[in-house]
Parts: structure tokens; sequence; C-alpha cells
């Protein structure tokens, strides 16, 4: 006699029961606020959970199709979108380890479970019993009184399902499955090679007379990561992006070159992937219906059309050039007079911070004493959210961090009521990949009564034992930024996990951890956190307004480094299927010159070869949202000033922008709320102006 399908869901759930004994993901954690349990968590506990959580899935799917009543939310959406919550515990988890200690072991984890993962995804999408209960529940919405929350998730699920294939035939679903199941294999490489990459192209200096700039913590970071790998000497790591931090230190031309080469040259085996990536991913765009996988990526963001991307894009490429070509102007003068006939892209941003202490008279090296870590977030980024949103933070000792060096913290409000865990990991280390991110282990959910646990990971040099870990101005910047994602989901509320904090259209996810930035120099925040390291003297007045003065400087670079990198982002994903792509280089290359980008001096801030945004990171045909996402930053900001300048607290003030944006997450549309928020559309005026662009 044939199963029934909650006959499917019990065997499914007694499986998962028997078979993980003893594992800690097969129950909900009994931690406050259902922290995973770190201490408990071994490697080995994951595929046995996401395997029993990919058959318990598997039968709430059977049984959404198969269900013969009129389909209600309950039965329909929140099955869907919610999922297994055996796989809600488990991913999270695999996930964020995978970023910040991402051991062979995980890796080997990862590359064996993402073809299954991506199977079980298709196996929802293109189920077309599935997608003729949205549309029979889209029709019937009026009649079952859907909130406006539930009718904008219907709608986006709806869409969803036509964006990844529900209405295509068999044998254009077939392909898709197998088009789906290659990128996830390309994806997974992509990923582990461009952090392998990263690690392998980290310079070795042996001689200290050649580490001639860098401060004392810098040299002794760069000891430390030397002894980590096992190597005599000097190791100067890498971050993620083209420049590297220490070229602006680095007094030796000759080692300033061998890092920027090392940086710009990495990878070899990541390019021929980006390619391949790329043409799976036409193809797909082709199967659906679309002319190529920009337009397909657009279709479900808030920038809707490829033109409307484009068209915003022009309005910055061209002025930026401009500026950039000024900039490189004063720092050819500037390099001349000591000798340098022609300006290599390795001087960058040694002269440029040469110029921005001579001409604006301020110096990194002056300031670094200043920013101590633990204080800039203690006393600066926690000060802020808690004179801007009433949010207090206390240490959780008693609680197991995912890794030794991350430490944890509970958020509550004025009044005491609990608001979610926020989890710091900040320095650096051979497992963790580059750059700076936010995640979250647990969303915010009224109907689940789940409350946030959120993470900011960044990649922050370790200090020698005993001593304090400095963050350079922009690593400062880096860390309100990534706290205002922490912001969002911290202070979502919303009926549905699956709408909360930053589930919101790619394209303007970043706007919120944009405006954060805008305290970080802030009067009545800065003076609580910038104090000296051995004399507690505030940072002067006077060096502040020096910083605030020349932060216009070098913005045609930082301009046109980042519309580069959209460009190639952009351009890998305007190809047709039958396009054929030789050399990857060299299409980089054309791409860059047919644009008007390809500057002598200024690489784009990731090139292919390095570009996980873009190939694996979530961010395909989608780099250009950092811009369009600060659009509405620069014009909260404004907002932000005329309320302060009438007199508004900040504290006022922060409880309309969380009341108008941050609370809603995905729950509504963005320029839509926004709209209502800010009374009007955004001003893309005052972006240009932040930019010098007008």
């Amino acid at each position: 006699m044939p199963s029934t399908p909650d006959a499917d869901v019990t065997a499914a759930t007694e499986t998962a029961a028997t078979d993980l004994t003893g594992n800690p993901f097969a129950e909900p954690s009994t931690l406050p606020y259902d922290l995973p349990d770190f201490a408990a968590i071994r490697p080995a506990h994951f595929l046995p959970a996401l395997r029993a959580g990919i058959a318990e899935q598997k039968a709430m799917i059977a049984q959404v199709a198969a269900d013969e009543e009129p389909p209600t939310f309950d039965t329909v959406i929140r099955p869907l979108e919610e999922g297994s919550p055996l796989l809600q515990r488990a991913l999270p988890v695999l996930f964020h380890l995978l970023g910040t200690d991402g051991t062979e072991e995980l890796q080997a984890i990862e590359a064996e479970i993402m073809p299954e993962l991506t199977a079980l995804e298709d196996s929802v999408w293109l189920d077309g019993r599935i997608f003729a209960r949205v549309e029979a529940l889209e029709r019937d919405a009026d009649a079952l009184d859907l909130s406006p929350e539930e009718r904008h998730v219907l709608e986006r699920t709806r869409l969803r399902f036509e964006l990844r294939g529900a209405q295509l035939d068999p044998a254009q679903k077939a392909r898709l499955g197998e088009v789906n199941q290659e990128l996830s294999s390309l994806q997974t490489r992509f990923t582990q090679q461009t952090k392998a990459d990263l690690h392998d192209a980290a310079v070795l200096v042996t001689d200290e007379a050649e580490l001639a700039g860098l401060d004392d913590s810098q040299k002794e970071a760069a000891r430390l990561a030397a002894e980590d790998a096992g190597k005599e000497g000097w190791l100067l790591t890498l971050i993620l992006p083209t420049m590297q931090p220490l070229l602006a230190s680095l007094t030796d031309r000759t080692v300033r070159e061998r890092l920027y080469t090392a940086s710009i040259e990495r990878g070899t085996e990541t390019w021929d992937l980006a390619k391949k990536i790329a043409r799976l991913r036409a193809e797909k765009a082709h199967l659906l219906g679309f002319a190529d996988f920009a337009e397909l990526a657009v279709a479900d963001r808030t920038a809707k059309t490829p033109s409307a991307v484009e068209d915003f894009l022009a309005q910055i490429a061209g002025p930026a050039v401009r500026n950039a070509d000024r900039e490189a102007e004063r720092l050819a003068a500037r390099a001349a007079r000591d000798g340098i006939d022609e300006l290599a892209p390795w001087d960058w941003s040694f002269y440029s911070e040469l110029i921005r202490a001579e001409e604006f008279a301020v110096d990194q090296a002056e300031l670094q004493p200043y920013f101590v870590l633990d204080r800039v977030l203690e006393d600066g980024v926690f000060r802020a959210a808690h004179d801007v949103y009433g949010l207090s933070f206390a240490r959780r000792e008693d609680l197991t961090p995912p890794h030794p060096l991350a430490r944890i913290w509970e958020v509550t409000r004025e009044d005491g009521s609990a608001v979610g865990l926020f989890i710091g990991d900040y320095f650096t280390r051979p497992t963790k990949r580059g750059g700076a991110w936010m995640n979250t282990l647990v969303d915010q959910s009224r109907h689940d009564g789940t409350l946030p646990i959120v993470m900011n990971t960044m990649n922050v040099s370790r200090p020698g034992e005993g001593r304090p870990a400095f963050v350079t101005l922009d690593e400062v910047g880096t860390m309100f930024h990534e706290f205002g994602h922490a912001l969002h989901a911290l202070l979502s509320d919303v009926e549905n996990s699956f709408v909360a904090g930053t589930a919101v259209a790619r394209d303007v996810v970043e706007f919120p951890s944009q405006v954060n930035e805008m305290w970080a120099l802030r009067e009545g925040i800065v003076e609580h956190y910038a104090l000296h390291v051995e004399t507690g003297e505030v940072v002067p007045a006077e060096l502040l307004e020096k910083v605030r003065a020349a932060e216009q400087w070098n913005a045609g670079f930082r301009t046109l480094e980042h519309v580069a990198a959209v460009t190639l982002d952009w351009r890998w994903h305007r190809l047709s299927e039958d396009t054929h792509i030789g050399d990857p280089h060299a299409f980089e290359a054309a791409q860059l010159e047919n644009a008007g980008l390809a500057h002598p001096l200024i690489a784009p801030r990731y090139r292919t070869g390095y570009f996980q945004h873009t190939f694996s990171g979530g961010y395909a045909s989608g780099y250009y949202s950092y811009l369009w996402a600060e659009a509405y930053d620069a014009d909260a900001v404004a907002w932000y000033e005329e309320q302060l300048a009438e007199g508004i607290s900040p504290r006022e003030a922060g409880r309309r922008f969380a009341a108008g944006i941050l609370s809603i997450g995905g729950s509504r549309d963005l320029p839509e709320a926004y709209r209502a928020f800010r009374g009007r559309d955004r001003d893309a005026r005052f972006l240009l102006e932040r930019h010098g662009l007008v």
C-alpha cells in the first residue's frame, strides 16, 4: 500500500531521530536564544543532520504537492519558505563555519552536500503541482483575508517559481536541473580555490629592513602570520580586494610591487571557472526566457530592468574617471619629487597617503594609536547603537562562541527586554575567508517566537600576546558598516522569519549598513572610543577635522575601482549563451576598455579571478547593488541631518528610521516603504555629491 504524505513526514522524522542519536542538531537547542551548542558540534555531525533534514524537507514538499484541501498560507507558503527545522538548525552553522574556520574537513563536507541541496531546491521550484497551489492561493488571497506581509510574501514566492523554471516543459526542467547542479559544483570550487589562492599569494619578507614604514603592530602581525604558516620571517597576508592596506605604508618600492603583483595576479584555475560559470548562467537565463543572466537577475530586484542599472551607472562612470585622472596628476607630481619618473599602480596608495598627510595633514600612523579594536567596538559601535536605537550590550562569557577568538554579547532594550545575541569574530586566521560580512544563525519571527542571533566577521591583524589590537580608519568604517547589517537583523519585527532583517532585494541589502557608517566619526560618539592607547587622550578635534576635510580625497580612485568591478560583473552576465569566450583575461581587458574604464593605474576592486562576490557569493549581476543602495543611504543620511538640525534627538530619529526601514525587513517592497518613510523617492543627487561627482 503506498504511503501517504503524512506517513512520509512521520517516517522521515523517525529516521532523523534514529540516525541522529547524540547529534546536537537533532533537537532544538536548549541554550539561550536557541544558540547552537558550539561546545558539542563537531564536523562529523553535519552530514547525518543535513541528510536527515533533506529527507524531512522532501516529505514536507510531497505533502504540500499532494494536499487536496484548499491552499492556505500555512499549508503552502510556510512549509516552502521555512523548510525542514533540522536544516534550519544545521545549515546556518555549516555556512558560518565554512567562512570563519573553513578547514579541509568542512570544505569536503561542503563539496559533498551542495549537489544534494541544489537538487532539493530544484525539487521545490520545478514542481508544477506546488506552483499551481501557489497560483490558486494568490487567486484566493482576498477571500482568505491575508495580511499585507503575507500578500507580499505570496507575490514574491510566485515570482520566484516563475524565475526558477516552474513553467518550463519537462525537457527544459531536466536541463535546468543539470545546469544548476553544475553551477553548484563550480561555485563551490571557486569559493574554495579563491581562499586557497588568497593565502598562497601572501608575500614572505626575510629582511626586516624591507618592512620600513610599517609600525610595530603591523610587523608583529606579519611575524605571527609567518609563524602560523611555519615560515621564517614576516608574511604579508592579503585581503580579498585588489588594493592591500600595507601598500599605503611600505616605503620600499620593490616590496610594494611584489605585494601588488601578488594581489592582482593571484588565481589561475579560478579564471576558467569564472568563464564556465558565466556560460552556464547565460544558458540558464535563455532556458527561462531571458536575453541574458543580468536580465534574469534584476527581475526580482528593485532595479527591475538592465537599462535602469546601466542608466544609473552612466551617471557615475564618466565623472569618476575624470576625478581619478586629476588625482593621478597630483600623485605623479608628488612621486616625481622622490625621483620617480613614472607612477605605477603599486605607488598609488603610498603617495595618496603622503598627500593626505602633507596637504590635509592626516597621517594614518598618527591616527592608529587612537583606534583600539575593543574600544572602537564597545565604546563606539555599541555606543552609537545605544544612543540612536536604545540598545545595550552585555558580555555572555557563559556561552560558547563558534570560535575561541569570537565573543558573545546579549542585546537588550531600555526596558530590559531581550533583543537577541550579537557575536563578533574580528581576527584573521588561515582558515577564514577574506573580507568582512554579517550573517545570522537564528532569525527573528513573531510566529515562531524566535529572537535573532547575529554575527559580524572581519579580518583584523591579530596582536602579539598581551598587546591591544588596532584597526585602521577604514576598518573603523567597516565595523560600523557590518554592524549596520547586524542592526537590520536585531531590530527586525516581522511575523515570518523568511522576511526578517536582511531578507530584502539584493540591490538594497547594503542600504542600512551604509547608513550606520554616518556615526563612525560623529561628534558625541567618536570622543568616547578614539582614546590614545597610552595616554588616554581623546583624539584631537583638529585631527578629526582634517580627516573629515580629506574624505573626498581619493574619491576618484575609490569610485573608479568600484565601478570597474561592477562593470566586470555586469559584462560577464550580459553574454548570450552562444557567445564564445576564449581567454578570460582578454575578455576582462576588452570589457574595461570598451566601457572607458581601463585605467593604467587603477585596477578593478576585484578582478575576475578573485571576484568571489559575483562568481560564488550571491552578487551575480548584483555588484552594482552597493552603489544602488548607497543612493538610498546618502538620501537617508541627508534626512538624518535634517532631523538633527531641527532639534530632533538622535534617539527619536533612530526610532523613526527603525520603524520605517529596519523593522520591516523584507515584508514590504523597499522603494514603496522608503517613499512612505521619506515622503518621496530617493534623490541620487546626494550620492553624486558625496563622491565629488558634481
